[in-house]
């Protein structure tokens, strides 16, 4: 059912439940779906599909009724007896399958096993993901399979039989989801937006087989099919009323060509034929002629045609998409300048009249900051530097991202101001004076640069002059990214290291475990990795260095007595991250959710489920940036800190996000398995590597996954000084010292520190 129709149903229900006095009571907006036998006269109508008119029995009244545009909405009364037990509720969990919405359009493709890795990956890469879906089908199946394409294989190369199979493919798994079908070869190029646009304009309730109208061979009827190498529309209702007669179809209708066959079926037992034009819209096609070079094609028709065909092999293809594109960009930019002179000339019209106008004309207008607090700063540079720092430094060099950014907007400064200003002058950079950006999140990053530039006339005289212009990359429409499905229920796996010299932190890191996981029964698990070097492994027997922190895992497994914390007992030198995942991966199934925690780490049950959110299996890995408190012997020296820097709210004030530890993460045992697998190869011609990289660095490398690194205000760990191994990597090494570093304190608690130092050694 189209939305439009969806509109029409609710429409009339406030009048209706005000001045009908039904059956039933009539509620359109709170009815629910209940499980179970239902008696009253509303099961009747829902059982026949008369809930909306357009299903079942109200088909075939829409049919009969076809020049009717809009359907017409159907009251089924409510009734809810109190005289019979309550029923358990079942909703589903989208509304719009609730409301019987559709998705649009579904493509289609028909090729072959020849073709599969050819013209089908063309049609793949250039319109395929601007369909909702788009389905491949072949007789028989290439042996290697192109990635990234759905292919459904029918068993038989015969093009009739492949027809009649992907007919009824997309009927019986998919009838009852879209409103439309495309169904085109792979040697059509299609314009998907066009397409996607023309069905948005078509009533889906009614039956239409839409393409280009081609004569039967002997050409003596007036009926046309639809000619398959341009692409044909085919409606749900079509479908649903031609699958009864496909059977009849392939053993009575004899024909080499599938269009054809599959004409001649609609038209023999639906009497439907083809139709180029329908409810004022135009089905535009081009043929393409042979070695025709799409660069050079300019009519009318080419720029308008939603499917092109033929196209012999997959660089034309490309070639076509790259003129289309070119196209579609050339419409944009003039619709973009048409609307802004429209803007410009109305402007006059409005309360502020044209000083109300903005600039660039169309975009919001630049945020106005309410308090001091909430101005926008903007950020300095040169060509070689930056004077804004992530790392807080007052300067650093201009690189990678940066560096690309401004070189582009110093291009582009000097080709508008040469569009603007030619014939009479021409601008050649010498270099960048100044230059200032910002970003403002209701527009976009702005730039503003004073460039030093050599003008050249057309008699050929130069000047060096000083100009500023101001620049704006703006926002782009909001794209919402479709993500796999993810629940708070699953199951974390907190896995926590220990060394003999981290234990004494163990007693404080038990206590928030049982606090907020055991006591909120929480569905989480905890394992202990003890690391014992050379030394203390030998005397495990006599003097085990960890029997006071398994002592304190008997006494919180004695005070829950479901809960269980088992152990692992590892002995090396050089405790790498990467070996001891190693270790814990093969002992846990490859579904389990890792939380890679350590000591001196709080958990939350907040963080628990942005790490349940965040961590998706196949799909992104999350690596939270913890926040570390700051010496509390610098932060207060010899003050006390006050009660109310126990809580949290307060706590963030007094430390910082700390970038340079990684140790936390939340991934799945797959995924690293994966990862770790990929890596195998470069362990082989390098034995160090795995003692030179964390798991962070293998996510990075091997994965493909998307590593999430963000801050997370719920992962909080007080101050300690962490012991730096110089056998881990140099980069590694550098990262622990400069946690330490950073981690004593912000820089005006360690300039009043050395201020009251100073102070004291001078009297």
């Amino acid at each position: 059912m189209r939305l439009s129709s969806v509109l029409a149903l609710f429409r009339p229900a406030l009048p209706l439940i005000l001045g009908l006095s039904l059956g039933c009571s009539l509620s359109l907006l709170m009815v629910s779906w209940t499980q179970g036998d239902m008696d009253d006269p509303c099961r009747d109508e829902l059982a026949k599909g008369g809930l909306f008119l357009g299903r079942g029995d109200a088909q075939r009244g829409g049919r009969d009724r076809a020049g009717e545009e809009d359907l017409q909405p159907r009251i089924v009364p409510y009734h809810k007896d109190p005289n019979k037990p309550h029923k358990k509720v079942l909703r589903t969990r989208y509304i719009h399958t609730e409301l019987g919405i559709r998705e649009r359009l579904l493509a289609g493709v028909l090729t072959s096993r020849a073709t599969l890795n050819t013209l089908a990956v063309a049609v793949n890469r250039t319109v395929a993901h601007h369909f909702h879906r788009t389905f491949f089908f072949t007789g028989l199946r290439s042996p290697k399979v192109p990635h990234g394409m759905t292919v459904i294989a029918h068993g038989d190369d015969r093009p009739v039989w492949l027809m009649y199979e992907t007919v009824r493919h997309l009927h019986q798994h998919y009838g009852s989801e879209y409103d439309w079908f495309l169904l085109a070869q792979d040697d059509t190029y299609m314009q998907a937006d066009r397409l996607s646009e023309l069905v948005g304009h078509l009533s889906a309730g009614q039956d239409l087989y839409m393409g280009r109208a081609e004569e039967f061979i002997g050409g003596e009827e007036k009926a046309r099919y639809c000619h398959g190498g341009y692409s044909y529309l085919l409606s749900r209702s079509l479908l649903a009323r031609l699958q009864p007669h496909l059977d009849t179809c392939r053993n009575d209708i004899l024909s080499v060509r599938p269009d054809e066959w599959l004409g001649r079926c609609i038209i023999d037992y639906l009497g439907l034929s083809c139709v180029e034009v329908h409810q004022g819209m135009t089905y535009r096609y081009f043929e393409l002629g042979k070695n025709a070079d799409p660069e050079r094609e300019d009519s009318l028709s080419f720029k308008n045609a939603f499917t092109v065909h033929p196209v012999s092999d997959p660089n034309l293809m490309y070639r076509l998409h790259k003129r289309f594109s070119q196209i579609e960009l050339e419409w944009t930019y003039q619709q973009i300048q048409d609307l802004q002179m429209q803007i410009s000339n109305l402007s006059h019209l409005t309360p502020e009249g044209k000083a109300g106008v903005t600039w660039p004309i169309g975009i919001n207008s630049p945020f106005k900051p309410k308090t001091r607090f909430e101005v926008i700063n903007w950020d300095y540079f040169t060509e070689e530097h930056i004077y804004s720092c992530t790392d807080g430094s007052p300067k650093c060099e201009m690189r990678g991202a940066d560096r690309a950014d401004v070189s582009a907007i110093l291009e582009v400064a000097v080709e508008r101001l040469n569009e603007h200003y030619q014939p009479q002058l021409r601008f050649r950079k010498r270099r960048l004076l100044n230059g200032y950006r910002r970003f403002d999140p209701t527009r976009g990053m702005e730039y503003i640069l004073d460039l030093a530039l050599e003008a050249f006339t057309q008699k050929g005289h130069s000047q060096v002059i000083a100009k500023r212009v101001n620049l704006l990359r703006p926002l782009s429409a909001v794209e919402i990214i479709p993500m796999p499905y993810v629940t708070e229920a699953t199951r974390v796996q907190v896995i926590l290291p220990v060394t003999a010299q981290d234990q004494d932190y163990v007693g404080n890191f038990l206590d928030m475990y049982v606090t907020n996981t055991l006591d909120t029964h929480d569905n989480v698990l905890l394992t202990f990795l003890f690391i014992y070097d050379p030394f203390d492994a030998q005397r495990v027997s006599q003097a085990d260095v960890f029997a006071g922190v398994k002592s304190m895992i008997g006494e919180v497994e004695k005070r829950y007595g479901d809960v269980k914390i088992p152990w692992i007992s590892v002995k090396t030198e050089v405790p790498s991250q990467v070996k001891l995942m190693d270790i814990i991966s093969k002992k846990h199934p490859v579904d389990t959710l890792f939380f890679l925690s350590s000591v001196w780490t709080e958990v939350s049950a907040d963080f628990l489920n942005r790490c349940r959110m965040n961590a998706i299996s196949n799909w992104q890995v999350f690596f939270p940036v913890h926040f570390q408190e700051f010496n509390p012997a610098v932060i207060y020296r010899d003050q006390q800190p006050s009660a109310s820097s126990t809580f949290a709210s307060e706590s963030l004030r007094d430390g910082h996000f700390d970038r340079h530890v990684f140790d936390e993460a939340c991934f799945y045992n797959a995924d690293y398995m994966s990862a770790r697998t990929k890596m195998a190869a470069d362990i082989l011609e390098n034995e160090e590597l795995m003692e030179s990289m964390d798991v962070y660095d293998i996510f990075v490398r091997y994965s493909g996954l998307h590593v999430f690194r963000a801050v997370e205000p719920a992962l909080i760990q007080k101050y300690v000084r962490r012991l730096c191994n110089p056998r881990f990597s140099e980069d590694i090494y550098h990262r622990c010292v400069l946690s330490n570093l950073e981690s004593l304190g912000s820089r005006s608690h360690l300039a009043m520190a050395l201020f009251e130092q100073e102070q004291a050694n001078s009297t």
